[in-house]
């Protein structure tokens, strides 16, 4: 109980703890400016745009890359784009546009990177969020791009999620909504 500190209007000078709260406000600005410079350091980091990627997994991606190039194609863009949670919500269109296919060569290929474990589709209405399979795959820090990337609250429905990956969900720890009715 000693390191607790005591805050009050006047400072009790029998207890080293003890602050004024205009002492204790200014110690921790100071710790939020020290946190803020700390961050702005790691962004601007070499390693920023690095993204980390297990070797356990090299045979895979060569199988992948020699048998299937455009899905490999897709999980480099995936890859690239996600944020610091492994993914990324992103249209076939944009998909299209930035591969120049069309969209049941993007519809096949997407299917084999889930059918093989590379990612799991997860969905908000009609749109996909994919999920980075993050044993091959992690990133810490997002980057800018020609196509825009914003960060965003994605809120999804375990109704509309398929079963195996809805069990997955259910264990990990998220922020639930309560609806009223």
């Amino acid at each position: 109980m000693g390191n607790k500190i005591s805050v009050s209007a006047t400072r009790d000078i029998t207890n080293l703890n003890s602050r004024t709260f205009e002492e204790r406000m200014q110690e921790l600005g100071a710790i939020e400016e020290k946190t803020r410079e700390s961050l702005k350091r790691e962004k601007q980091s070499a390693f920023s745009r690095w993204t980390q990627y297990n070797l356990d997994h090299t045979q895979k991606i060569m199988w992948l890359q020699l048998k299937h190039p455009k899905a490999a194609a897709i999980l480099s863009f995936l890859v690239d784009q996600m944020d610091e949670y492994n993914a990324v919500m992103c249209s076939y269109k944009l998909l299209e546009e930035v591969l120049d296919v069309g969209h049941a060569t993007i519809a096949r290929n997407i299917k084999v990177l889930k059918d093989n474990g590379y990612i799991a589709i997860l969905k908000s209405g009609t749109s996909n969020v994919y999920a980075i399979n993050d044993t091959v795959y992690w990133k810490s820090w997002g980057n800018n791009r020609r196509y825009s990337k914003f960060p965003a609250n994605v809120i999804l429905t375990l109704s509309e999620q398929e079963e195996n990956y809805r069990k997955k969900l259910e264990m990990t720890k998220h922020k639930e909504i309560e609806l009223k009715t």
